[in-house]
């Protein structure tokens, strides 16, 4: 999970409308926002994520939001946190788990032959390359939803 917080001199109810009003026209985004008790402003947006080959193209993290009013008058605190889709974390975690365990049985004698050695590796190696990927991805989609965020905000 990536943090960003920044400051803006607007009101909480001015950004939130701001925000609101320029993704209410972006197809594909799941967009959720609530008003807290103590006069913070949550929200929450994502793409959304059909077939599961999406996760490979689309940009799949999930960004939650708080506006914060400050002491100043006119201003507010924004705390953005960058979050990767729980399915490629479901993913990653599967393919090295599975290979793994296959790895463990067949260097503990469990299961035996080559073949076996070679598909735990192959699993494995699998797994590896992904969260490598996984995470180069995550990098550039968190730069994605910044320079929007920026955009709307006119930071």
């Amino acid at each position: 999970m990536k943090k960003w917080n920044f400051k803006v001199e607007s009101s909480p109810k001015e950004i939130s409308k701001n925000i609101e009003s320029a993704l209410e026209s972006v197809n594909g985004l799941v967009f959720n926002m609530n008003h807290d008790k103590n006069n913070s402003i949550t929200f929450k947006m994502r793409k959304r994520i059909l077939y599961a080959w999406y996760l490979f193209y689309l940009n799949s993290i999930v960004v939650n939001g708080k506006l914060s009013k400050t002491d100043i008058e006119k201003e507010t605190d924004v705390e953005i946190s960058f979050n990767q889709h729980f399915l490629w974390k479901l993913v990653i975690f599967t393919h090295m788990s599975v290979g793994l365990v296959f790895l463990i049985a067949v260097i503990s004698g469990k299961i035996s032959g080559a073949s076996m050695y070679i598909i735990a590796t192959t699993i494995l190696a699998v797994g590896v390359i992904l969260w490598i990927r996984v995470q180069k991805k995550y990098e550039r989609n968190i730069q994605e939803y910044k320079t929007m965020i920026s955009e709307i905000l006119a930071i």
